[in-house]
């Protein structure tokens, strides 16, 4: 199985992630990008509890992650990620970032296979040096400017207009389709007269 986040660009085939080899490990998530040193006073996982914690690995993003679902089941690793989040939930500190910090923090238990950084890259926390080598591209967000994600994706990605237009596009040939199948009294006042008027042929 794999999970893209909404908010994702893909730019290859992603068949390459269902025949990669994971190493006999149920999950596969990317680390994050560490090459962008402007957001180094934002990398949580590089000190205090997160680096205590992960004792040396990586902390991964989790906008794509892929599962072994065959693994994950021999494994049970189901069964161990809801014991370690039912021990976390009672502290109301953690897991501020649930579908993040719960495979982080359970990898010890539940291990996870970095997949190559190409996989993920993130403008905010990998810097435009490595964007050319990017399979997919996520609109994370930017702690530092706060930037919304729509100006973002126009400003980051080349063929995002191309796409939003594409989608606009398809959004309004379904919505129109829809309204030329209700019957006119469910119809908006403007909509439901022209259709009258073009069945009955009056003017």
């Amino acid at each position: 199985m794999i999970f893209v986040d909404a908010d994702h660009i893909v730019r290859t085939d992603m068949k390459e992630l269902m025949d990669m080899d994971l190493q006999g490990k149920p999950l596969a998530y990317t680390p994050f990008c560490d090459n962008n040193k402007e957001m180094d006073g934002f990398r949580f996982w590089k000190s205090g509890f997160w680096k205590d914690h992960l004792r040396g690995r990586p902390y991964h993003i989790s906008a794509l992650y892929v599962v072994d679902l065959v693994k994950l089941r021999q494994t049970a690793g189901g069964d161990q990620l809801r014991v370690v989040y039912d021990n976390l939930s009672r502290d109301p500190n953690s897991l501020a970032n649930l579908d993040q910090d719960l495979p982080n923090y359970a990898q010890h238990q539940v291990p996870i296979f970095s997949l190559p950084q190409e996989w993920l890259w993130c403008e905010s926390w990998c810097g435009n040096k490595t964007k050319s080598k990017a399979k997919t591209i996520d609109l994370c967000n930017n702690p530092m400017t706060k930037e919304p994600k729509l100006s973002m994706a126009s400003r980051i990605v080349s063929e995002w207009t191309q796409y939003d237009e594409e989608v606009r596009n398809f959004t309004e040939t379904v919505l129109q389709a829809d309204e030329e199948k209700l019957p006119p009294k469910e119809m908006p006042a403007k909509k439901a007269a022209k259709k009258v008027d073009k069945d009955s042929g009056e003017l």
